[in-house]
């Protein structure tokens, strides 16, 4: 399969670039800046990302271009174009105003095939404070804004282009048309789809994992969901699914769960983990050493259970990309650790399967479909592997369990009776370490505070407050305070991502 290379400088958009152009049907793959797999014949093109550095810098990235630059067709992106003028002998200098936000972007050649559709005055997003202030001999400027002599640029005599703007970012409105320019001059087939996607996983599944047994961390989400459909088409019998209660699930999960896999057809065994987790994570208050021990009790959980069963060689897990971003920063910054990826021992007796990982959730929901799967599963709000610990802030006990389970349960039925659930992303309620006075009756109460979040999102990787109705709020507020026992006030959660996280740990 046809892919283009995505060379991650570290920005906090790479991602962004892969999910573009998943949605113009390219297969891409994100590998580091100093990674790429010059023995891969199906590469078909290159795209440089942008940098939280300064090609200035003495600790940015700066590697070895020689085997990429003048062999494959070329796109630098904001620091990946002022990497490419530096290594050329031009000059990138610090710029007298820091360019940020909109801009308005005019081709200087309408000619040039990445400038094709591009009209005058078309709305693209800066983010640099360096800016090309020497453009080597042989490098063309296609396109400018008030500010920017040049905004984009093409290398004579090479495939080799560039922009100083983020095409991947929702706020250029040409992104989209710049990033299929730069497909059409890759001769890209843009053939990538679910059909497709299944076909060769199923294959390369078959073929990795042959007649080795396998143990799926089964969670009840769309992820390992698919994960588990996925394997169970490409070595049936050999796959065993676990699916443990720790105790952190929505209220009822458990069962719930269980009743949804009867129509999948795969070998699904329960298990009841609670005393174990509230043990482990009993006085623990650090969000990182919550996630770590949950992450740890699931590993210990599914080794316990391979090693009743013989010949297990292998743990699926529903890993996907945004996993793996958050988790795994090129610069070294971990904005949090997934239990589904840093929690694994490093004696573990199993390998590692993640058929998922290089998808994004909205990507995993379209697999799902086009395997077959019940759209109540594939529809579920995303909810996180260490479940309801990290929606405790503060520590665990089962009380503080009990009264997150009945909020949380009467917020997302009360989603779901408003119809309002399929226009959330993702939803949940977290019980704050805090009390409150409040009166119920004649009588004086201090009791817990809960907050309610609900975001808009495509792929979690940015996303917004939901603007739910106030008479819905109001309607939850009044419930939870008159149902739940121990909480005597609830707030709502008006933030973005990015600046906050759409969980609180």
């Amino acid at each position: 399969m046809e892919k283009i290379i995505i060379l991650d400088f570290g920005s906090q958009t790479t991602q962004l670039i892969g999910r573009r152009l998943r949605e113009l049907n390219m297969y891409c793959e994100i590998v580091p800046y100093n990674k790429f797999p010059e023995k891969d014949e199906s590469v078909i093109g290159v795209i440089l990302s942008g940098s939280p550095f300064s090609v200035n810098d003495s600790e940015a990235f700066k590697p070895d271009l020689s085997a990429i630059k003048g062999k494959y067709p070329l796109l630098g992106i904001c620091y990946g174009a002022q990497y490419l003028a530096y290594i050329s002998g031009g000059k990138v200098e610090k710029g007298d105003s820091r360019e940020y936000g909109r801009a308005m972007l005019t081709p200087i050649d309408k000619e040039d095939l990445l400038m094709k559709n591009i009209s005058d005055y078309s709305q693209v997003w800066m983010s640099h404070g360096d800016t090309i202030t020497v453009v080597p001999d042989h490098f063309k400027i296609i396109a400018h804004t008030r500010d920017v002599k040049c905004a984009a640029y093409r290398i004579e005599e090479e495939k080799t282009w560039s922009v100083q703007f983020h095409p991947e970012v929702f706020h250029t409105e040409i992104g989209t048309t710049i990033l299929d320019n730069f497909l059409n001059i890759c001769g890209a087939k843009k053939d990538w789809t679910p059909a497709n996607f299944i076909e060769s996983t199923v294959n390369q599944l078959k073929k990795q994992l042959a007649n080795d047994k396998v143990i799926l961390a089964l969670s009840g989400g769309v992820d390992s969901s698919v994960s588990a459909v996925l394997l169970n088409k490409a070595i049936g019998k050999n796959l065993t699914c676990i699916f443990v209660d720790n105790g952190l699930l929505r209220r009822n999960e458990f069962e719930k769960v269980l009743n949804d896999y009867e129509h999948l057809g795969l070998n699904v065994v329960g298990i009841d983990a609670k005393e174990h987790f509230y043990k482990e994570l009993a006085g623990i208050k650090d969000p990182e050493k919550k996630r770590k021990i949950i992450g740890k009790g699931f590993i210990d959980v599914f080794d316990r259970e391979a090693k009743k069963r013989k010949d297990i060689q292998w743990l699926a897990q529903g890993t996907i990309y945004p996993d793996i971003i958050e988790s795994l920063s090129i610069t070294g910054t971990t904005i949090k650790s997934h239990h589904n990826v840093g929690g694994l021992p490093e004696k573990m007796n199993l390998k590692l399967i993640e058929p998922l990982r290089l998808l994004f959730k909205d990507e995993v929901r379209r697999v799902g479909r086009e395997l077959g799967m019940n759209e109540r599963l594939i529809r579920r709000h995303p909810f996180p592997g260490p479940g309801l610990g990290v929606r405790i802030l503060g520590d665990i006990t089962p009380e503080k369990v009990r009264i997150l389970q009945e909020a949380d349960d009467i917020f997302i039925n009360g989603l779901r009776e408003w119809n309002l659930y399929d226009e959330v992303w993702q939803a949940g309620v977290i019980l704050l370490p805090v009390q409150s006075v409040g009166v119920m009756g004649d009588e004086r109460t201090y009791e817990n505070v809960i907050a309610l979040r609900a975001v808009t999102s495509a792929d979690a990787m940015t996303a917004d407050w939901a603007r739910l109705p106030y008479d819905f709020l109001a309607k939850m507020s009044n419930e939870i305070i008159n149902k739940v026992r121990g909480v005597n006030r609830v707030v709502y959660d008006v933030s973005s991502k990015p600046p906050s996280t759409i969980e609180w740990e």
